[in-house]
């Protein structure tokens, strides 16, 4: 599978009304799909593995997207089948009075992810380039001086996210932004399905058909925002979501090549080591 078709070119950018959410390349339907997905998470549980004993890198995994797009699927079937020992996930809601009070990247920061674990988060600090623009009331609401919410303020919030994430690629932390693009059309069904289903009522608000009717709006800002944030060391994948199984295979995919990327080894044992073991063994033997 080429990833470059999901890249948002550092240099050029994406326009999201030129990408099809529901692509699927060669795959025509989940069946297609099933084998390699399976495939993907035996290397996935494996990789992950090799990192955690390793315990020299870590991996963020970011998930953006639309509600109902799929991030808690992905969760769910991508990332089940790894050791939870190794493994985070940290969904971002509405900030608290002690998050406002600090900088906006600060509760994100808090939650990144050891060295030797895979850190997921369900939104992130992008959040604030993207809620808080398409409504301003709430940039007015938070406790920054006046001159601090300018015209410049997204082009700063830009930067700022940029340099975060290009710290921690230099200090070993690999970082995989997905944006989840579901089609206005796959939303509106999975919205009805939620109010039909009674087990899946509970997952929708009234605050979603506020939000849907900004769809213009969101496209607008997600658009700008990943052609600004999307560089060399922490690309954006636009993934296509009205099919929630390509969705996980391409994700799965993208992550397998990218922990395989890492040259992932388990630790060298020293000499004395090795003599322990070998003693262990021994007395176990003699029992």
């Amino acid at each position: 599978m080429n990833h470059d078709n999901f890249i948002v070119p550092p240099d050029k950018g994406i326009a999201l009304k030129d990408l099809d959410p529901g692509f699927t390349g060669k795959y025509c339907d989940k069946k297609d799909a099933v084998g390699k997905l399976e495939d993907d998470l035996k290397k996935l549980e494996e990789l992950q593995g090799i990192l955690y004993a390793q315990g020299l890198h870590s991996v963020l995994v970011i998930l953006q997207a639309m509600d109902a797009a799929g991030k808690d699927s992905v969760i769910q079937h991508v990332m089940s089948g790894m050791n939870p020992q190794g493994v985070t996930v940290t969904s971002f809601k509405v900030p608290s009075a002690e998050e406002m009070r600090h900088n906006f990247l600060w509760r994100c920061v808090k939650a990144l992810p050891e060295r030797g674990q895979i850190g997921i988060f369900n939104r992130s600090y992008y959040e604030e380039t993207l809620v808080v623009r398409v409504h301003p009331e709430i940039l007015e609401r938070q406790p920054l001086s006046p001159d601090l919410k300018g015209k410049d303020i997204w082009k700063h919030r830009f930067e700022d996210i940029s340099a975060l994430e290009h710290h921690l690629t230099r200090n070993g932390t690999m970082v995989l932004k997905f944006f989840l693009h579901v089609s206005e059309k796959e939303q509106k069904k999975r919205f009805l399905e939620r109010i039909d289903t009674p087990e899946k009522n509970w997952k929708f608000s009234a605050a979603d058909l506020k939000e849907r009717a900004r769809w213009g709006e969101y496209m607008k800002a997600y658009e700008e925002m990943m052609n600004h944030t999307s560089t060399e060391w922490a690309p954006w994948y636009v993934v296509p979501a009205d099919h929630k199984w390509f969705t996980r295979m391409v994700i799965a995919d993208v992550l397998v090549n990218c922990l395989k990327s890492m040259k992932l080894a388990y630790p060298s044992l020293t000499d004395d080591h090795k003599k322990e073991l070998e003693a262990a063994r021994i007395e176990l033997e003699k029992v």
